[in-house]
């Protein structure tokens, strides 16, 4: 066993271990895109809109975030998208952390995650960026990951995907969007990707597929000046760069997916390092936050018992960088391989740490509520709230218990208060649909829900849900006039981006 991504880590090839789900899912995608590169220019232009003149250079931003959102979309019913609100809002934290301090105009971002143990990271048009939990838990400092995300926010904003896809000198700007979405599922199977290409005689695109050495030049030094204003530490990017390099070396053909998608050469190496002398060194403390966020991560892979195992043995061996996140990460492995008892002991271990931290808070209140005890689960998170208002995956795993305590009321007292301060979280609104679903309230269920998928992007979605709210028996008369004023408000907004079709 070797110490791996500031944890544990047992001896693993660098390969694309994708479930047959998600291979499929990415055939489907890369399927879809040839359906649309094949079909007319005219019939292109029913499905996509009217962008302008060919030599334009970059997509309207409003478009770029239309065709990232619906990418997103795909990949949320996927099973390898990761649905955890501590891991993502982690991630989230260090890439929105980063843009703010991006001087010029710029999309907003949002950062998900796929649990997939490759080394890779993906930027999508309007802001989107995907990064697997192999990625994660790879680095080796907060600093290393923050000089992927910095990279690739450097690639969104320099707009690089549409400025490789307008190279190949398409006949419409509809067939450039259409290009852009063949060139992602391209970057993440490269065999379907090309497969789409070479069907419609582009055998010339494979070398597009990657970022030019232009591109990684640039989202080099943009990256590097952003992570430097963000007050980490330079070296972190160069150092997890090198590392990638070293395992391209050792496994040749099977290199980490990065690689392939960015081309690491040793001219780009010796350019950041040159870079890296004018910018401060800095020293920073461990983040616990990584290393708890890299322990649920490792804990949540293949079996429970397994993951027990491994951390066991990391324990037992001395073998990490973080103790504290190691029994942190043997209490989540005890509670996925239903031994509560032991999850409880792994947590009296971890509270000898005296750490603050509302991952930990999170993790005692499930551990509370499997051994039967609801009342402390809400104290705990209650508590913890307290302490940590701004905290979201403590608010959503409070609601959460609110409502399989059949507390409703309270539950949804706690989504309004925080819609005060998140008005564009649509995980609060479907929280919210929950509990009034349980209650019996449809309008009220029915409203919800269309705002979530409102923010999600999911227009036609939410439009029938308000239609279903029209016909709910409840509601007064007031709120089925909310409802009616919202309908007309979001059928106007089908009818302009149908408009835009034409």
């Amino acid at each position: 066993m070797q110490a791996r991504q500031g944890v544990i880590i047992t001896a693993m090839p660098l390969r694309h271990p994708c479930s047959p789900s998600f291979l499929r899912f990415r055939r489907r995608a890369a399927a879809a895109t040839l359906a649309m590169l094949l079909v007319s220019p005219a019939g292109l232009t029913q499905s996509l809109p009217d962008l302008g003149e060919a030599a334009q250079v970059d997509l309207p931003p409003a478009v770029e975030q239309r065709i990232g959102q619906s990418v997103l979309n795909e990949y949320r019913m996927q099973p390898e998208f990761l649905d955890d609100a501590e891991i993502t809002a982690y991630i989230n934290q260090v890439g929105l952390g980063l843009a703010a301090n991006i001087s010029e105009a710029h999309p907003s971002f949002e950062f998900f995650v796929l649990r997939d143990r490759t080394l890779n990271a993906f930027a999508m048009p309007g802001g989107y960026i995907g990064v697997h939990t192999g990625l994660i838990t790879a680095a080796e400092t907060e600093s290393e990951l923050a000089g992927v995300l910095a990279h690739e926010i450097s690639h969104v904003t320099q707009h690089h995907l549409a400025r490789m896809v307008n190279k190949q000198s398409l006949t419409s700007i509809p067939m450039m969007a259409a290009m852009v979405l063949a060139v992602l599922a391209a970057r993440n199977n490269t065999q379907a990707g090309m497969g789409s290409m070479a069907a419609i005689g582009a055998a010339g695109m494979q070398n597009q597929l990657n970022y030019s050495r232009d591109f990684e030049r640039e989202a080099d030094r943009m990256g590097l000046k952003l992570l430097d204003k963000s007050g980490y530490d330079v070296r972190g990017m160069e150092n997890f760069f090198e590392r990638l390099q070293r395992f391209g070396r050792l496994y040749e053909s099977n290199a980490p997916g990065y690689l392939r998608t960015h081309p690491l050469t040793t001219d780009r190496i010796a350019d950041m390092d040159n870079r890296i002398q004018s910018l401060p060194k800095r020293t920073l403390p461990d983040s616990l936050a990584l290393r708890l966020v890299q322990a649920k991560i490792v804990a949540g892979e293949g079996q429970g018992r397994d993951a027990v195992a491994e951390f066991q043995g990391a324990l037992h061996e001395k073998n990490y960088r973080s103790e504290a996140a190691a029994w942190y990460g043997l209490a989540h492995a005890q509670l996925r391989a239903l031994n509560t008892a032991g999850a409880a002991e792994a947590l009296l271990a971890l509270r000898k740490f005296k750490i603050d931290s509302p991952m930990i808070e999170t993790l005692a209140a499930q551990i509370q509520q499997r051994q039967g005890d609801s009342a402390a689960a809400e104290s705990t998170l209650r508590q913890s709230l307290k302490r940590h208002p701004q905290d979201r995956p403590t608010s959503y795993a409070l609601i959460a218990q609110l409502q399989s305590m059949q507390k409703y009321g309270e539950a949804l007292r706690q989504v309004k208060y925080d819609l005060q301060f998140w008005p564009n979280d649509a995980q609060l609104y479907f929280l919210q649909a929950q509990n009034y679903a349980a209650t019996g309230n449809q309008l009220q269920q029915y409203k919800s829900q269309a705002e979530g998928y409102m923010l999600r992007g999911q227009l036609t979605a939410a439009i029938q849900q308000l239609m279903q709210a029209q016909r709910a028996p409840d509601g007064d008369f007031f709120e089925h006039s909310q409802v009616d004023a919202r309908l007309r408000e979001l059928k106007q907004k089908q009818a302009e981006e149908a408009k835009e079709k034409s």
